[in-house]
């Protein structure tokens, strides 16, 4: 099999390419459509703007917005607020839902199609041009997908940004020890690595910010990278951090959702992750480097626990997917990956399904020396991202083996334990990212 690799190409020039020729996509410089505008300029302004991204929703998005509808009119009545729906051009029935549920009489409720790049952060993209436009004092933003929504999350995101002045809410959930494998795995371990807060769900989904950092967001130029699909809320997260807006987290309580297996579902959100978490790597690079140690942030919201539902994952899919890859990049891998690095994943691929196991001690070199090849490669980086996708499936088998008679509470030690390990070989990322960027410079 033969690999073609080509010039390298800066973040942006990159995507756009590849989503030129995915879609023939053009630059748009609103994501609101003359309608939307329209419908903002007779609303003239509110206190507080809730954005609902949705695609295909129909079966869940009357119950989000019937929460948020509530929630607003229980704990903010006297605040004048504005319900936004980005939809993503749904084939179904999901605007026509949106458009049926009756708010309350004081709430204003906005149903739009956005324009751009077909994904959560173009639909986000008209969510923070709406907030500007109403001069809202707070914004949230909840998955339309969301089973376990209460009332009371309004309360819970929106409070500490009115009440306590700060200025990004992530959020915590309880959730089942399966879901959220590429938070838990990868996005939760580099973000308190790299930027020293534990903001335990990175890219839960489910945020709430101030004006200024609606502002900010808004006139970014990222919306023809993958910043304008899965990478949205990995990017909001990491520019809150390091433009320094005070950031905080609020517990929601358990979260129910359309769950995804990851040996079936979860490759595109992986690769588009992935990608821009090493972009901003390169572009923070002075900031991540000054970082010595981790804090935890304050926390707003529940108390108390509540059992998730169980999410089933296919163990043998996993394994098969990350053998599969073995035999079709690993001669790739070899020269990606230190020798020892390689070794151990070599190794895994001898091994059976009940017995597989990438250590956590591995996975932290996988994880740390793909960083540091995406920072020095001079290939298509889009590339490396597909070709290392097996080994995420590795380790989350892995994680199945190692947690499947443990309870959630020590699960979560697991995934913290996980996560400390990241924090504490820092000086090892750091060491091979300066390598790697030397061997490429002396090379050309």
């Amino acid at each position: 099999m033969m690999y073609v690799f080509y010039k390298p190409l800066s973040w942006k020039a990159s995507q756009r390419q590849l989503e030129g020729k995915e879609s023939g996509l053009l630059h748009y410089d609103t994501a609101l459509r003359a309608y939307t505008s329209k419908r903002i300029e007779e609303i003239e302004s509110a206190d507080i703007l809730v954005g609902i991204p949705c695609y295909n929703n129909e079966t869940t998005i009357e119950h989000v917005i019937q929460m948020v509808s509530h929630g607003l009119a229980r704990h903010y009545k006297d605040r004048r607020s504005v319900i936004f729906i980005a939809d993503g051009g749904s084939t179904d029935d999901t605007r026509e839902k949106a458009k049926e549920f009756e708010i309350k009489p004081w709430q204003e409720k906005i149903i739009s199609i956005y324009r751009g790049a077909g994904g959560k952060g173009s639909a986000l993209r008209s969510v923070f041009e709406a907030s500007q436009r109403l001069h809202v004092k707070v914004c949230a933003v909840v998955d339309s997908d969301i089973r376990s929504i209460t009332s009371d999350w309004m309360k819970y995101l929106l409070e500490p940004v009115l009440m306590n002045g700060y200025q990004f809410v992530s959020p915590v959930y309880m959730r089942h020890k399966y879901d959220g494998t590429i938070t838990n795995n990868i996005v939760y371990n580099l973000t308190r690595a790299l930027y020293g807060k534990r903001i335990r769900q990175p890219i839960g989904g489910d945020f709430a910010f101030s004006q200024e950092v609606a502002r900010f967001y808004s006139e970014k130029e990222v919306w023809n990278t993958d910043v304008a699909r899965f990478g949205i809320d990995i990017w909001m997260t990491t520019e809150a951090i390091t433009n320094n807006f005070r950031v905080c987290q609020s517990n929601l309580g358990v979260k129910i959702h359309d769950a995804k297996d990851p040996s079936t579902h979860l490759g595109p959100m992986f690769r588009q992750v992935t990608w821009t978490l090493f972009s901003l790597m390169e572009e923070n690079e002075q900031y991540w480097k000054s970082v010595k140690s981790s804090i935890p942030l304050e926390t707003f919201g529940m108390t108390g626990y509540s059992e998730p539902e169980t999410i089933g994952v296919n163990l043998g899919a996993l394994v098969e997917k990350f053998k599969a890859g073995y035999r079709h990049f690993g001669v790739l891998w070899k020269e990606i990956f230190s020798a020892e690095c390689y070794r151990e994943i070599e190794k895994c691929s001898w091994l059976k399904e009940n017995d597989f196991d990438m250590s956590i001690e591995t996975w932290v070199k996988v994880l740390y020396e793909l960083a540091a090849t995406f920072h020095a490669w001079k290939k298509n980086r889009y590339k490396l991202i597909e070709l290392v996708e097996p080994l995420y499936y590795a380790r989350v088998a892995s994680f199945v083996n190692q947690s499947c008679n443990m309870s959630p509470v020590e699960a979560e030690d697991l995934i913290e334990q996980q996560a400390k390990a990241f924090e504490d070989r820092k000086a090892y990322l750091i060491s091979v990212w300066d390598e790697k960027a030397d061997q490429e410079t002396c090379a050309a």
